[in-house]
């Protein structure tokens, strides 16, 4: 099961997510101080942004996207996203992807297993609930008897199954595998289910008229066995053959000595009968 808890985050005062605009309080700019004090996003600044290692292209486009989505726990977000591994690049990615990252609440423990690469790959799965993670993962598991390792690679290559209906969900993988034949190892090395049921029946189609895929029969023969059939039944009728050229040639040798058999009958009753003509 899935569980996300709240991820205290230490900063170290050489990067602390906020610039102190106490150093020289007779030089700060008041504009810019009451746009900062009356700005939705007053708790992320600009000078922040690039201690937290953005250029400035990048800071100025965070600013503007924390400041449109009113999000009040953005430093904490990119702290936690900063902890994951995850460089300034990727994090303005995932932010444009994804801008509800703004929006979260709470931060959440991110800093376990392999969820840099499922964030960076699918940034919505950080505004998932709880009980939707388990829900998907009961089901892999109950229903379609997937292994608990096998559920953790789904889930983080394949992390769109998490907003996937559930019934279409359990239908997909019912179709792959008793019309496809494909068992659980191969969809997960495949990545089965990042495709939809349309394109999966599409390729499916596009397999069958190249040659390339067989889908099995209701008794289970494939193609391999289909192919060993065919050898054993030339097999057995090339020994037919030879059995009835066999046969048909001794039929042949008795006919040919039915057939001397039959002359030398008919020349012994000719000399015999000649030979008694002679005596008389």
């Amino acid at each position: 099961m899935w569980r996300w808890s709240v991820c205290p985050v230490a900063v170290s005062r050489g990067h602390m997510p906020f610039c102190s605009t106490q150093q020289e309080p007779h030089q700060a700019n008041p504009s810019h101080t009451s746009q900062v004090t009356h700005s939705p996003g007053n708790q992320l600044t600009l000078c922040s942004l690039l201690e937290m290692g953005f250029s400035e292209t990048q800071a100025k486009e965070m600013h503007e996207g924390a400041m449109k989505s009113r999000g009040k726990h953005v430093p904490s977000v990119l702290t936690a996203l900063l902890l994951l591994g995850l460089n300034p690049s990727s994090i303005l990615k995932i932010m444009q992807k994804c801008p509800e990252v703004y929006s979260l609440k709470v931060v959440r423990n991110l800093s376990t297993g392999s969820l840099q690469r499922m964030i960076s790959r699918y940034p919505e799965v950080m505004l998932l609930s709880v009980k939707r993670v388990n829900m998907v993962s009961r089901l892999l598991r109950e229903k379609c008897l997937f292994t608990i390792h096998q559920v953790t690679d789904i889930l983080r290559d394949s992390s769109e199954v998490l907003e996937e209906d559930l019934a279409k969900l359990e239908y997909k993988f019912q179709y792959a595998y008793f019309l496809m034949d494909v068992r659980q190892p191969e969809m997960v090395k495949a990545k089965l289910f990042r495709l939809s049921l349309s394109e999966l029946r599409c390729r499916r189609c596009f397999l069958e008229r190249r040659g390339l895929y067989q889908t099995p029969d209701k008794k289970g023969q494939t193609l391999k066995e289909f192919h060993v059939f065919c050898k054993l039944m030339a097999r057995e009728q090339e020994a037919e053959g030879r059995e009835d050229e066999y046969s048909s040639d001794e039929e042949l040798g008795e006919d040919k000595d039915d057939d001397d058999d039959d002359g030398l009958h008919r020349k012994k009753r000719h000399w015999n009968t000649g030979y008694k003509k002679d005596r008389k």
